[in-house]
């Protein structure tokens, strides 16, 4: 049974770590400086939960709960999961 069917719809984030996409508000690139201190003031707050597996932050996840998620897999490869498209070209998929 997969998760679309049970109710409950989960998106891989790399490593078989999974969001539920409901909670989901954003997904973003882990480049820009405002980015950077929303992953700080996370971390400080112990809302920053770390699913990169030591590997290159690529995308930042922001929940309803205010929990910040860092994956290793590009923004863009993340959403065309959730849409279930095929990853786009160039894409980096890491896990």
């Amino acid at each position: 049974m997969n998760n679309r069917q049970s109710g409950l719809a989960l998106l891989n984030i790399g490593f078989n770590n999974m969001v539920a996409e409901e909670r989901i508000i954003a997904i973003v690139s882990a480049d820009p400086s405002p980015i950077k201190r929303l992953k700080d003031e996370a971390q400080k707050a112990g809302r920053l939960v770390d699913a990169t597996n030591g590997r290159k932050t690529r995308s930042v996840i922001v929940t309803d709960s205010n929990h910040v998620v860092l994956s290793s897999i590009e923004p863009e490869t993340l959403t065309a999961r959730a849409k279930n498209e095929p990853p786009a070209a160039g894409g980096r998929e890491e896990d």
